[in-house]
């Protein structure tokens, strides 16, 4: 939408400058071509025409309409519409999770449809706020800008639907990652009223950072479309293009160059690390994430935060947007545990160095700090579970989930060491530790286009300013709490992918401040993006030879990778080599010289400028390159048995039970395990009885309880294969089904308030007894859905 509409009228009596009538078409063009491709890629995911406009007038009505006029209210205009629209969008999912947490609380969730009502009425009433429903104090954005934007933007939509285009709408035969059933369950709970229970055993209490499902939840109530259609199609693409336009409008506010905004869209979102081709990977390419709705929701909360705390930072205060700090604070608390704590110390750095230099510390920023501690410290009261206490110390943990260490030295380190180093390291002895250190360095040497923004720091100007140091305390402190805890889902990776879009922004703004010429950094990037293409086997098609990698690039000796990670780190340095040859010969034949002032300074700056430039191209590149890619090449369907696959059956007969039961009625299942026959010690993460079905169970899979997270490595068994804490309930669950009684089945209905049960004979051995007792509603397959009978 262009930001020429809904302004403000002008002074008829001022000089009038000739407009380009063009400019209204070629600012709208670039949204108008990113509405388009989403809604053709929600259609080719199979989502019903009814759907797109329901979901599409709840985003604009529901979301952004209400959450821009409160915005501007709060904060003021932009200047622009999409600016505007992007940071109201923001405001607006804020103001959603307040109004489903009071729907929820009060049991009147049939009412959220109708809270951006009150808001509407109240901006058309007023005559103090009718004027934020105009852009004021217009600063209209370049033609450019909104191609460029939009050019990112339709890069996000190509990567969603890359993403979902695996993953079917149900009913169908195939598997389902356990995490998006797992959050499915979730999204059905969430629509209940409070107390919220975990739906997978009824009866314990749900803490888990819940509040992305919040939302999915409350899109699902609001326009009556499936949540299953909501979670593994419509939410995804709307959020992540909401966040990459709240970095792009914080690089534009700390760098004051237009072009950060686009660059930071891209290398901060879509953008992956910087590996050249090497068979050694960097965990945390990339903030996003398919399968955890909680890592991708939770940057629009932390991004409209971060730029409330640079304010504060720089010692201004925020008005009326105070209000603003804790509530967001909260919400990322608890839309994910590990969003806060990154920024928290950020912030604790900012006012540590100022207090050294300067022996004060501005107020706002104290109070900002003050605030969010108090946020994390409620959020963990409130939300935190799932496993989130199993986060322990172990120095250098990541290293189990990457391929040098793991199939060397971690071969014996046991599913959890409680051990302050992974034990191979020691066991390894001096080579051990060379392969270690190797390992860090090559993931640092990958993450540098989210590191190189630290060199502001080297120049006395930018040290004096905080947000600096906000941003660059923020980025260490979420690398650093990444090898310093470990998780056993490798979960201590959020910390450091909550703050690559903040240090996306940090090089975006680094590079606007070394001021070199386009051609400085435009040749440097086109050359990194050709580079990394290359090695990355991703042009036209066809895989490029894997230069300085040995003959077998997977190996399982401590020798053969270090020689892949030396060979990587050759490539590596002389790319850098390249980058900085090229920026300061280009600025060279640019200005005939390398540009004065500074001399040898300005060559050197002129050098990081173009380096920095090189990593940004390669990473865009292949990340776009392996998008478009994707895109362009027809999914190969699964063929042969697939261990974890649900047949169609299966999954119908779910979706007929979320259909006919009450939404409070509770279910009995003898599902538990993955695959679907329950087995000693099997993978008890089912999920799909809870997520498809709609209902809380008695008991269906208990693999991401607390408890048994808890007991990960017990008689050296993960958590996911613990067995279930209650074997009395668990064996009562299961009687049902197998050897049924009158009396279990009344002990059922009375106690645990069941009214279904859902059998598979693929889970186990069905009595055909049960028919007699009960009544036999649906029979699909293996799956027989049987009604018990009500007082």
């Amino acid at each position: 939408m262009a930001d020429t509409l809904l302004v403000e009228r002008v002074d008829t009596s001022a000089p009038v400058t000739r407009r380009n009538p063009l400019l209204p078409v070629l600012t709208t063009l670039p949204w108008a071509l990113v509405i388009a491709a989403l809604l053709l890629v929600w259609s080719r995911g199979d989502v019903p025409t009814p759907d797109l406009a329901r979901f599409s007038a709840y985003w604009v009505f529901a979301l952004v309409l209400p959450g821009t006029l409160v915005h501007r209210a709060l904060r003021g205009s932009r200047g622009n519409l999409p600016e505007d629209l992007a940071y109201g969008a923001a405001t607006g999912l804020l103001l959603e999770i307040v109004a489903w947490a009071l729907a929820a609380a009060a049991g009147q969730q049939s009412l959220l449809r109708w809270w951006p009502l009150p808001v509407i009425l109240a901006f058309a009433a007023v005559p103090g706020l009718r004027r934020h429903w105009r852009v004021r104090e217009r600063r209209p954005l370049p033609v450019l800008w909104h191609w460029a934007m939009g050019a990112a933007l339709l890069v996000v939509v190509a990567w969603g639907y890359v993403q979902w285009r695996m993953v079917p709408l149900p009913p169908v035969y195939g598997g389902y990652y356990q995490d998006l059933l797992y959050h499915l369950g979730l999204v059905q709970e969430l629509t209940r009223a409070m107390p919220f229970e975990l739906p997978h055993v009824a009866g314990e209490g749900l803490r888990y950072h819940y509040l992305s499902d919040a939302h999915i939840a409350s899109a699902s109530m609001i326009t009556d479309i499936a949540p299953t259609t909501v979670l593994l199609r419509l939410w995804l693409v709307p959020v992540i293009g909401t966040a990459a336009v709240l970095a792009g409008g914080l690089a534009r506010d700390l760098s004051g160059a237009v072009w950060a905004g686009p660059v930071v869209a891209v290398a901060g979102f879509v953008g992956t690390t910087v590996t050249l081709g090497s068979a050694v990977g960097a965990s945390g390419e990339m903030p996003l994430s398919y399968a955890s709705p909680s890592q991708t929701y939770v940057l629009v909360p932390l991004l409209l935060l971060v730029g409330l705390c640079v304010d504060v930072a720089r010692g201004r205060s925020l008005g009326p947007a105070w209000a603003l700090v804790p509530v967001l604070g909260l919400v990322c608390a608890g839309a994910k545990s590990s969003a806060l704590p990154p920024l928290i110390a950020g912030l604790g750095l900012t006012a540590v160095v100022f207090w050294w230099r300067e022996r004060r510390v501005p107020r706002p920023a104290l109070v900002a700090l003050a605030c969010l501690v108090a946020a994390m410290a409620l959020g963990f009261r409130l939300f935190a579970g799932g496993g989130a206490s199993t986060l322990r110390v172990q120095a250098l943990a990541l290293l189990h989930f990457i391929g040098p260490y793991s199939e060397t030295l971690g071969g014996g380190d046991g599913i959890w060491p409680d051990a302050p180093l992974p034990p191979g390291i020691n066991d390894g002895g001096a080579i051990g530790w060379l392969l270690a250190f190797s390992v860090v360095a090559w993931w640092v040497l990958g993450q540098a286009p989210r590191w190189v923004g630290m060199s502001l720091l080297v120049e006395r100007e930018h040290r004096a300013d905080a947000a600096v140091w906000l941003l660059a305390g923020t980025v260490l402190a979420g690398a650093a709490t990444t090898w310093v805890f470990q998780h056993p889902s490798i979960s201590q990776i959020y910390f450091w992918m909550g703050v690559i879009p903040v240090g996306a922004v940090l090089t975006a703004w680094s590079l606007a401040v070394a001021r070199a010429p386009w051609p400085v950094l435009v040749v440097p990037a086109v050359a990194g993006a050709v580079a990394a293409l290359a090695t990355a086997g991703t042009v036209v098609g066809f895989a490029w030879p894997k230069i300085a990698r040995p003959g077998t690039p997977y190996t399982s000796t401590i020798e053969g990778w270090l020689r892949v990670l030396g060979a990587s780190a050759v490539r590596y340095a002389l790319f850098v080599a390249v980058a900085a040859a090229l920026a300061v010969g280009v600025a060279a034949l640019w200005r005939r010289r390398v540009p004065a002032p500074g001399g040898r300074r300005r060559a050197v700056t002129i050098a990081v400028a173009g380096v920095t430039a090189a990593m940004l191209g390669a990473s865009g590149a292949v990340a776009v390159g392996g998008v478009v890619r994707s895109v362009l090449t027809e999914p190969v369907p699964a063929t042969g048995p697939q261990p974890y696959a649900l047949t169609v059956d299966e999954l119908r007969a779910a979706l007929w039970l979320d259909e006919h039961a009450a939404d409070d009625d509770v279910v009995a299942t003898n599902v538990h395990c993955r695959p679907v026959r329950t087995t000693p010690h099997c993978d008890a993460r089912a999920f799909w009885v809870t997520g498809l079905g709609g209902h809380r169970t008695v008991v269906e899979s208990w693999g991401y309880t607390d408890a048994v997270v808890a007991a990960h490595g017990v008689d050296n068994l993960g958590y996911a294969r613990q067995n279930f804490p209650d074997q009395e309930l668990l064996a009562f669950n299961d009687r049902v089904f197998t050897t049924p009684t009158t009396a279990d089945l009344e002990r059922l209905r009375t106690q645990h308030g069941v009214r279904w049960l859902f059998a598979d004979a693929r889970a186990g051995v069905v009595s055909p007894d049960l028919a007699r007792l009960v009544e036999v509603r649906l029979v699909a397959g293996s799956v027989t859905v049987y009604e018990v009978s009500r007082p």
